[in-house]
């Protein structure tokens, strides 16, 4: 009897002690190897075309290229692609970037070693990974309103503490537009008052400070 093919890994994580232990857990199996270890979007995309790996581990947020580029990226230029999103932050608008950009799974860094493990067989097989509550948070998303391109940028900047006139100058629209925009983003969020906003969006992450 012929060996089942083994599973070629590439790792994308900004973090070489979180490569390191993620590559142990991997080469501890058989039927899966690391084949490359890139530390942002930018690389994940070289080494993805030099190596062409059956699963990539992608993280979310890394300098140069974060994770949603690189996965459109590369999901856009290989219609095969099998990417696993491996990350720390589990905030709904997080998972439902993550697998819209064309992830087929969602794994965080905190799961045990044979999630790990079962999640990169499953995705090699052609199927999803989504553990449940994961999947709770991505039907969660999918029930709120939508918040616009400008609503985002503004939401951002509430964030970061910018008052009304200081967001208008930033994106170059009104007073009176950045206070119509607020209101929505209040009343899609939920949310009492700006703080309330910043808070819900920083635990969701649609904002990143």
């Amino acid at each position: 009897m012929s060996q089942p093919a083994v599973i070629r890994v590439l790792i994308v994580d900004d973090h070489a002690i979180v490569q390191q232990g993620i590559a142990a857990i991997i080469n501890e199996e058989d039927d899966m190897t690391v084949v490359g270890q890139a530390q942002n979007g930018i690389e994940s995309i070289a080494l993805f075309r030099e190596s062409q790996p059956d699963i990539t581990l992608m993280d979310l947020r890394m300098p140069q290229m974060g994770g949603v580029e690189a996965i459109k990226a590369l999901c856009a230029e290989f219609n095969t692609a099998r990417i696993i999103v491996l990350t720390t932050y589990d905030g709904d608008e997080d998972i439902y970037r993550g697998l819209r950009a064309g992830a087929k799974g969602y794994l965080l860094k905190d799961s045990k070693p044979n999630e790990l493990r079962t999640a990169i067989r499953t995705v090699h097989r052609g199927q999803q990974y989504i553990p449940p509550h994961v999947g709770a948070k991505l039907v969660q998303r999918m029930n709120n309103p939508e918040l616009t391109d400008r609503e985002l940028e503004v939401l951002q900047l509430v964030a970061q503490g910018l008052s009304n006139l200081e967001i208008g100058a930033a994106l170059n629209i009104t007073e009176s537009t950045v206070k119509s925009n607020v209101n929505r983003i209040l009343s899609k969020l939920g949310a009492k008052d700006r703080t309330q906003a910043t808070i819900i969006a920083l635990k969701r992450g649609i904002a990143i400070l």
